[in-house]
């Protein structure tokens, strides 16, 4: 879950109302898919964060109901306490049952498997992370992302025995499986090749800082938009929400954003996708409000 404490800006935040369009947002539901399109699943990093109190939740909300209330506003969360340290198996089982039955979360993996010199070393780290009880969320488990350090450069040969050590399949469930790399290095068409030999997708980091990679890779996309704006009551401008919601759309029908940076010619397979999206960006506040403009607007 994402943890933060930013004093210095709640309390002048929460004298501000969240834009009248998000407070009247229906109960949210994930673009549902179709022959022609696959989901689309939109939301933030974690639920508990004090800020969010009196801006995105009710004044007198208790913590307890925080996620479930979340959920009925969004239709996908990053859990990242699992990237700081193993969860208990009550604990997955009991978030799977505060969400909705089309609810989905995606886990980050562990650093101890990602943040390493030797990645092919990281085998007993990922076994530990699925036997801490992963699959407890049931249909509520989306993709895991496995997020490396900015430090981390591209070695072929070792990051494919990276890519060989996580598990496709554990007691009869697919699992789907995302990397976010944060060095330039990775900016390569040997790179791309690699995750195609898994059938790996890359993570789309919209940052001012890590590299851009919008090839596509296997049945799903996954976007972190890190430019949010916490002084926006809807994070982005109305023009940047309706650019990432056609993006959103085009790749769920198969398709190909042409505004967003490539490292390979290749096309991939037109065929629907499923999207995850999530609005991560440092300050976070206005985040929420963010993915419910773009669940609206692909809805």
């Amino acid at each position: 879950m994402a943890l933060g404490n930013w004093p210095i800006t709640s309390a002048l935040i929460r004298m501000q109302l969240l834009p009248s369009r998000a407070r009247d947002l229906p109960v949210a539901k994930a673009k549902t898919a179709s022959a022609k399109s696959g989901n689309i699943y939109i939301g933030i990093g974690g639920w508990t964060f004090e800020p969010w109190r009196g801006v995105f939740y009710p004044e007198k909300l208790t913590q307890a109901k925080e996620l479930s209330y979340a959920a009925s506003k969004l239709t996908s969360i990053e859990i990242n306490g699992t990237y700081y340290g193993s969860q208990k198996p009550e604990s997955f089982r009991k978030w799977a049952s505060e969400v909705p039955d089309d609810f989905v979360f995606s886990v980050k993996g562990p650093r101890f498997a990602t943040n390493r010199r030797v990645l092919a070393e990281a085998g007993d780290s990922i076994k530990r992370f699925y036997d801490s009880g992963v699959l407890e969320l049931g249909d509520r488990l989306g993709p895991v992302l496995w997020q490396f350090a900015p430090t981390k450069k591209f070695d072929g040969a070792d990051f494919g025995k990276f890519l060989e050590l996580l598990p496709r399949e554990l007691e009869g469930r697919s699992l789907r499986h995302v990397v976010e790399v944060r060095h330039d290095s990775f900016c390569t068409p040997d790179f791309v090749a690699l995750l195609r030999q898994f059938d790996t997708p890359v993570v789309f980091a919209e940052h001012g800082k890590y590299p851009a990679i919008a090839d596509v890779v296997g049945d799903f996309v996954y976007a972190r938009l890190q430019k949010g704006n916490d002084d926006l009551k809807t994070c982005y401008p109305p023009k940047q929400l309706d650019a990432w919601a056609k993006r959103f759309q085009l790749w769920a029908e198969g398709n190909e954003p042409d505004d967003l940076p490539k490292v390979d010619k290749a096309k991939p397979k037109k065929e629907p996708r499923d999207v995850f999206a999530y609005v991560i960006h440092e300050g976070k506040v206005r985040a929420p409000a963010g993915a419910m403009e773009l669940i609206a607007r692909t809805a």
